[in-house]
């Protein structure tokens, strides 16, 4: 629109052979009614778009839920995400499932977003905006997915060298499902004689200085929650499909799969490697 007016200027008042080039057109300065008519307009429309900014920031920031939301409390680390729901006693970690929100049936899902270490940043761009993680702050923010599926997501804020691989993973499920995940995920470990040697290995290795499993020794908190770590489609948070080629990968050398992670190489040599896997296939 600004270049067909700017053209019918150019062409409507070209200059002509016959115009005067020393006399000068009618001169307005000082005409207060262009100065108002250029002046109020304006500054009335920002105000207006500022108050309606306002207004939508404030429903965004402090939302009326129309419905019982669910609470999930997830924490950023570098470079992984912790996930609690709170009403169910569940820790886990990277991937977040939740119900769809049906409009007969609405269900929003209300996030705490905390840090453990340095500022993250949530974003799943598909369900909503940007939100800060900062250490010593909790920062609200909610979701409210109305179909089914995975919405895939990242952090914004460059914390470190593995920031562009701390993936989010949104499954968005039918209450049914999500009810079945719950239980699933509420159910005690597998305790599996076949991974016992593996076990033994996961505990002689301190493994457990840095995961948690539930009912066993392992109390770490400064990894991922193993408990139902099979039930989970990815690894490092993200960077890799749980299967077992690169599970033992990861096992062999995390580095390869995620230089800069804060998970060490732990040396193991080939028969740990294959008896931890093991044990860990166990837990889903």
């Amino acid at each position: 629109m600004v270049g067909g007016l700017l053209f019918y200027a150019v062409v409507r008042y070209r200059q002509k052979p016959t115009d005067d080039d020393t006399t000068e057109p009618p001169q307005v300065y000082g005409s207060t009614a262009i100065e108002l008519a250029w002046t109020v307009p304006p500054i009335l429309i920002v105000v207006v778009l500022a108050l309606a900014t306002a207004r939508t920031v404030g429903e965004i920031q402090t939302p009326k839920y129309a419905g019982d939301p669910l609470q999930v409390r997830i924490v950023g680390h570098r470079f992984w995400w912790e996930v609690r729901y709170p009403k169910y006693d569940i820790v886990t970690a990277n991937e977040i499932h939740v119900p769809v929100s049906y409009l007969s049936a609405p269900r929003p899902v209300e996030l705490t977003l905390a840090s453990a270490d340095v500022v993250h940043g949530f974003w799943v761009p598909e369900l909503n905006g940007k939100e800060w993680l900062v250490p010593d702050r909790e920062n609200k923010w909610w979701i409210q997915p109305t179909s089914l599926g995975i919405y895939l997501g990242n952090c914004t804020v460059l914390c470190g060298l593995q920031h562009a691989n701390m993936l989010i993973r949104v499954v968005v499920e039918s209450p049914e499902d999500f009810d079945n995940w719950v239980a699933e995920q509420k159910r005690p470990p597998n305790t599996d004689a076949s991974g016992e040697e593996g076990r033994k290995e996961f505990a002689a290795n301190s493994c457990g200085s840095c995961h948690t499993i539930d009912g066993t020794t392992s109390n770490g908190v400064f990894g991922p929650n193993l408990t139902h770590f099979m039930s989970r489609k990815t690894l490092g948070s993200g960077v890799a499909p749980n299967d077992d080629a690169n599970l033992k990968s990861w096992l062999r050398d995390p580095q390869v799969l995620k230089p800069g992670c804060l998970m060490p190489d732990m040396k193991l040599n080939p028969n740990q490697v294959d008896e931890i896997m093991a044990y860990l296939k166990t837990l889903n």
